[in-house]
Order: C-alpha cells, then structure tokens, then sequence
C-alpha cells in the first residue's frame, strides 16, 4: 500500500464488451436502480461487430464507448478501460456486460467498504438465471484442492475438495474470501494501483483469482457482501467457440499455479500439471 496519488470519491463502472447484444441493454436500465450516486460507465470494447456498445454511448450522456484496439480478453480489456478514468474516481465497479443489478446493490457495496477499511475489493451475492446462488466468493486454488476439484467435480459433483475450493457450506453472511467473482467487483482505487489491476498475461478465467492473490499479498481484504444483490446471465460472449474457451481455462489454471510454484525444484510438478490440464482440456473437449 505505497501508492501515495490521492484519489477522489466519484463511482465508475468499467465493463468489457465484445457484441453484447440485448444483454447490455438490460445492465444499463438496472444500473440506474443499484445506486443514488452519479456513475460513469465506460464499454471498454475489444471488438464488437453488432453495434450495441456504440449505440449505448450515443443514448446515453453518462457512457463512454472506448475501443480498446482487438481482442485483449477481459483483464486486458478491463485494465483500458480503467486507465480512462481520471483520480477522481477512487471506485472503480469491474462487471460483465451480461449482468442485471440488484436494486441498491452498488450503494449496499459502498456501504460495505466503510466498515472495512482495508478491504480493497467487494463482491456482491451472485445468482443465476434460476434463482440459485452461485459460489462467487472461494478459497484460493491449493495444489490439493485444485486436484481433487478437477478430477472428481464433473463425476461427483459434492465431492469434499469441490465443496470446499467452493465454500459451498459457508454461511451466506459478509465475510473475506480468497477470491472474489470478476463477474463483479467493486474495488478500491488506491488497491487496485497498487497491483496494476488485472495480470494481462490472462486471456480469460483466473485473472480474478489471481487479482484476489494479489490484493491480499499486497495487504488488502477480498470482502464477500451478500446483501448485494445482482444476477449474471453467464456465457454471452463465449457461447460461439466452447471448445476453444474450454482450452484457454485450463491454460489460465496452469499459469495460475505455475507462476505460484517457480524455480528447479517445481520443475517436475509443473511438468506434470502442464500434461494433466492439457488432458484434462482435451477429453473435456471431446465430450
């Protein structure tokens, strides 16, 4: 926590687009119900070719569209986009585009932020189209848990390594995590500069769990608040090229924990996560 720039009090919202569609549409009526503040949007665009993240920022005073140059995946996309925002916004909101907000639930986030000073970011409960609750606030990865979960959560989906990477038996009240969702989190200025925000080397998935390592390296809090509410779609922008999504993910997971376990003495357990994930990618594929 060296970064001595002083940051002001306005609220930004950055979400990554990429042809949304009818879904952004909806995440922008419903943000005018999650908060009373005053809050800058900003489409940081990585190529979208329907023309919606355009017309947005023509209908609506408070959005700017901001192309970010090609496809940089969310993270790299996420970092443009809040590299537009000038000092005085020292919250920054990172969500899907395919995302419906809670009413009050910016404003239940905030309000979460005062009663944890060191928190640097804050994640809202998240559902699903169904209703049910998704696990959006988790331990990190571990080299056990992260074997028990990717061996046994498709054949047996409550095994013990799932249900805790998960926390799939912890009480639904505010409390830290390890990880937050990138689905959405609001983050703290001063935090998220102190880390340089998303690793770019992510394409997509990890880039969050990795951000949530960080921040807590670098002495921050990831704050789960479930009594914000917001409902993610899910899968909008991925659901044209599965296989190859699928691929990027286990690519992510092995970068994730290749980069926690350096050095000679590693050398053979990376070896061996690199030829497990790719397997693992390949049969996943298949089915």
């Amino acid at each position: 926590m060296t970064d001595t720039r002083s940051y002001g009090d306005e609220l930004a919202v950055v979400t990554v687009t990429f042809s949304p569609g009818e879904t952004l549409r909806r995440f922008i009526e419903t943000l005018d119900e999650a908060t009373q503040r005053p809050v800058r949007v900003i489409l940081a665009d990585n190529g979208s070719t329907d023309g919606a993240p355009e017309r947005a920022a023509a209908e609506h005073a408070h959005i700017v569209h901001a192309p970010t140059g090609g496809n940089l995946g969310y993270g790299g996309g996420a970092n443009r986009g809040v590299a537009e925002l000038g000092d005085q916004y020292g919250w920054v909101v990172i969500a899907n585009p395919d995302l419906e907000w809670g009413a009050g639930s910016l404003d239940e986030l905030l309000d979460a932020a005062k009663r944890w000073p060191r928190g640097g970011a804050f994640g809202p409960l998240i559902t699903e189209p169904t209703g049910e609750v998704y696990p959006s606030a988790r331990l990190l990865p571990s080299i056990g848990r992260g074997i028990g979960h990717a061996l046994l959560c498709k054949i047996w989906p409550t095994n013990p390594f799932t249900r805790a990477y998960r926390q799939s038996e912890a009480a639904i009240t505010e409390r830290t995590a390890g990880w937050l969702s990138g689905s959405c989190l609001l983050l703290r200025r001063e935090a998220w500069d102190s880390i340089n925000g998303f690793d770019p080397r992510y394409f997509m998935y990890f880039e969050d769990v990795d951000l949530g390592d960080r921040l807590a390296r670098t002495g921050w809090l990831n704050v789960y608040v479930p009594g914000a509410r917001v409902m993610h779609i899910g899968g909008h922008s991925t659901a044209q090229a599965p296989k190859w999504m699928l691929t990027e993910h286990h690519r992510s997971a092995y970068r994730y924990l290749a980069d926690r376990y350096r050095g000679i003495k590693w050398a053979p357990l990376r070896i061996a996560l690199r030829v497990g994930l790719t397997a693992r990618a390949r049969l996943q594929s298949r089915r």
